[in-house]
């Protein structure tokens, strides 16, 4: 089954053409990664699927829905959660906290002042098992600005969880990160797709975490679709390799 269908989408802002007549399909419980050098459009790309730009031609189709049109907000109710490359989540609050408001916001609750036991209870269970997905149990009551880049990125993505996505869309999700803090947030993202059988796309600039994760990747450049396949096709393309792994080494 096909959760995200692109169909030739092309944003123009003004006589900039940032991506042109680029296509592309993920089978529910697929890792793609998006790579491609900076300049490459990849970013505007991941902004038409999430709904943040609209293109200027082509149609976006989820699970079988065209929402080329849907604003972000009703997207996300669909089942379309996103991460950012900088961290969104509140510093000051504890990880229980920041999760508790997107469980709160995905169960209809942010507005009432007093639950009952069963919306409480409910709640909790949100909680609990964001923590557990993320692996973030232990850490649940420090504030989110005492910990590491890491598991800062960790608290974002464990509050995407509460969404209950069933497309969950992660922008440089290791950006800035060290050896240790990328070993781990990879190992979280494998845990999510090979675990509980998310749908993930990605942009990933490491190469590491992209070839050990993948089940496909997108290449584009200058906006334009350059290649799609496996790890292996895409490792021992000569386009690719010329274009944008080359010049990482």
């Amino acid at each position: 089954m096909t959760m995200l269908d692109v169909r030739n989408i092309t944003k123009q802002f003004g006589s900039l053409v940032a991506v042109s007549n680029v296509s592309m399909q993920v089978a529910a419980g697929e890792l793609r990664a998006i790579i491609g050098p900076n300049g490459a459009g990849k970013t505007t790309f991941f902004n038409m699927i999430s709904g943040f730009f609209a293109p200027t031609k082509g149609d976006i189709v989820f699970d079988g829905a065209v929402v080329t049109k849907v604003p972000v907000t009703e997207r996300v109710t669909m089942g379309m959660a996103r991460t950012f490359q900088i961290t969104e989540i509140f510093p000051e609050l504890t990880v229980r906290e920041n999760i508790r408001i997107g469980v709160e916001s995905a169960q209809g609750l942010r507005q009432r002042f007093w639950l009952g036991s069963g919306h409480r209870a409910a709640v909790k269970r949100g909680i609990d098992e964001a923590l557990t997905l993320s692996g973030l149990t232990s850490q649940a009551d420090r504030l989110v600005g005492e910990l590491s880049h890491g598991d800062q990125r960790a608290a974002e993505i464990a509050t995407a969880l509460t969404l209950k996505p069933r497309l969950l869309l992660l922008d440089e999700p290791t950006a800035g990160m060290g050896e240790h803090e990328t070993y781990a947030v990879a190992n979280l993202i494998r845990r999510l797709h090979k675990q509980s059988a998310y749908t993930i796309v990605l942009i990933e600039h490491d190469m590491r975490v992209v070839f050990n994760l993948a089940d496909k990747i997108t290449v584009l450049g200058e906006g334009k679709m350059l290649a799609e396949g496996t790890p292996t096709e895409i490792a021992d393309n000569p386009i690719v390799q010329e274009a944008y792994l080359g010049k990482a080494e």
